[in-house]
């Protein structure tokens, strides 16, 4: 006679350990952006903003021309940061073109940083203060020849 047969378990097999919970935010790592990165993204969307001729001071533009020959150029020419651990403040040197409007070219300034940092940078604008050192006035043959360079051709206001 054969032995009897093992019970049969109508239970079910326990279930595996559950898995470790998969870390998020700070438990991954940290990520650090250094201001010069800062300062470039800034500067890449502060040039992008109509009225804006150049950025940073006489001397520094004479400088920037210089590096652009050589082909390096400053993206970050005329931006300041000062970067805390959730907050950016930043300073904008710049020159305008003529006829813009000077306030409505500094407000237009102040939402492309507030749009690029923290839209790209995902930390909080603590202030924008805008620096405008000249005007760039166009010679009459240069208006001349092109006088949409000289009118403003769209508006952004926020």
């Amino acid at each position: 006679m054969p032995p009897p047969a093992a019970p049969v378990s109508s239970a079910a097999a326990p279930p595996p350990p559950a898995a470790a919970p998969v870390p998020t935010g700070h438990e991954r790592g940290s990520t650090t952006v250094a201001e010069s990165a800062i300062a470039k993204v800034i500067g890449v969307a502060v040039r992008q903003v109509p009225g804006v001729h150049a950025l940073g001071t006489n001397a520094a533009r004479a400088l920037g021309q210089i590096r652009d020959v050589v082909g390096q150029s400053d993206h970050a020419q005329g931006i300041s940061v000062e970067v805390g651990e959730r907050q950016v403040a930043v300073d904008v040197t710049l020159v305008a073109d003529y006829p813009w409007p000077l306030q409505e070219v500094a407000r237009n300034v102040r939402a492309a940083v507030y749009d690029a940092v923290e839209g790209l940078i995902g930390k909080d604008v603590a202030e924008v203060n805008v620096t405008i050192t000249d005007i760039d006035v166009p010679d009459p043959d240069r208006a001349a020849a092109g006088r949409a360079h000289a009118e403003p051709k769209e508006r952004r206001i926020p």
